[in-house]
């Protein structure tokens, strides 16, 4: 298949990438520049321009092409839709739009989400933009048969990008203190990028899966305390941990209010069967207690990535600080 990926070179396309590679596509990346930390593959084929400005340029760029898949890793409101769908509307058989499984309902009536668990998520812009992104697309598909796609992937993370940030990693490697949101319960997944590249490349060239949405995610379910936990188990190191309030970490840190009320402090097991059912050989082979070795060991082999935030030690401080004279 001819394919093309907007974007192309961050955590999820790459994986997609390497993959659609392997599977022998031919693959064409549109985005602005490459990436130090996800250089493109080799065997590709780059079309260089910025797909928010260069309307000109990309318009001469895809002269006389036409994809059998084209996929926006990059799409983030409604007018990067409407373009979209202008651009590409006789350039493709499948338009696939990434969205956000934080787009479910918070907080979720049932922890078990599936496909057709109602997208509502009143504590988080980011989210409420993919949902409506979603929304002009069936529309489109509906009234005009536009041949959308939508994935919505959770919690993805790979060599290159682990679920903490180094800061965090370097503070267990001092021994500081590290919060966890809530008691620790709350039910998490994550997904390792290459098994979620899997279900994606799968669904390339269906064309039964037009018209339809799916999450791609893992099937390990485990608690903020079991990842924390492991994540100490890799370092070698003993935990050092202080279990906080996602409302009372939302005092001092506004982002806390999407990203952590508005989807991480949420129990959710996704229902996999509708991806297995569309692509049979799907399965998600990277455990939590590898993945995250595989993260400490891509970061210790490059130390250029080791980078700290004194900002967020400086909140998370001020943070554990509050808490403790509160409750102490």
């Amino acid at each position: 298949m001819k394919l093309l990926f907007i974007g192309g070179t961050g955590l999820i396309s790459s994986a997609c990438g390497n993959l659609a590679l392997k599977r022998s596509h031919e693959l064409f990346l549109l985005n602005r520049s490459s990436s130090t930390k996800f250089p493109a593959p080799k065997n590709v084929t780059i079309l260089e321009a910025d797909i928010h400005a260069d309307a000109a340029h990309l318009s001469a760029l895809l002269a006389g092409h036409h994809f059998d898949a084209v996929v926006d890793f990059i799409a983030f409101s409604p007018n990067d839709i409407e373009r979209d769908i202008s651009i590409f509307r006789d350039k493709t058989d499948q338009f696939v739009f990434i969205s956000s499984a934080s787009a479910y309902q918070k907080p979720p009536q049932n922890y078990l989400i599936t496909e057709e668990t109602p997208l509502e998520n009143p504590y988080w812009e980011y989210s409420r933009n993919k949902i409506a992104c979603e929304d002009l697309l069936m529309k489109t598909y509906r009234e005009d048969g536009f041949p959308v796609t939508i994935i919505r992937p959770s919690h993805t993370y790979g060599p290159f990008q682990m679920p903490f940030t180094w800061t965090l990693i370097d503070r267990m490697k001092r021994s500081e203190k590290v919060i966890i949101p809530g008691d620790g319960t709350s039910l998490w997944v994550l997904t390792w990028n290459d098994d979620f590249a899997k279900g994606l490349v799968g669904l390339l060239g269906n064309k039964d899966a037009i018209g339809e949405a799916f999450h791609i995610t893992s099937d390990e379910v485990l608690s903020w305390n079991q990842i924390y936990l492991e994540a100490y188990q890799a370092l070698g190191l003993s935990p050092n941990v202080v279990r906080i309030a996602s409302d009372f970490i939302a005092i001092y840190d506004e982002h806390a209010v999407g990203s952590l009320i508005g989807d991480k402090s949420n129990s959710v097991v996704f229902d996999n069967s509708k991806i297995k059912r569309f692509v049979p050989d799907y399965n998600c082979e990277v455990k939590w207690s590898e993945g995250v070795r595989r993260s400490l060991a891509w970061f210790e082999a490059h130390p250029e990535f080791q980078t700290i935030d004194a900002e967020s030690n400086l909140l998370w401080d001020k943070i554990i600080s509050g808490y403790e004279k509160a409750f102490s």
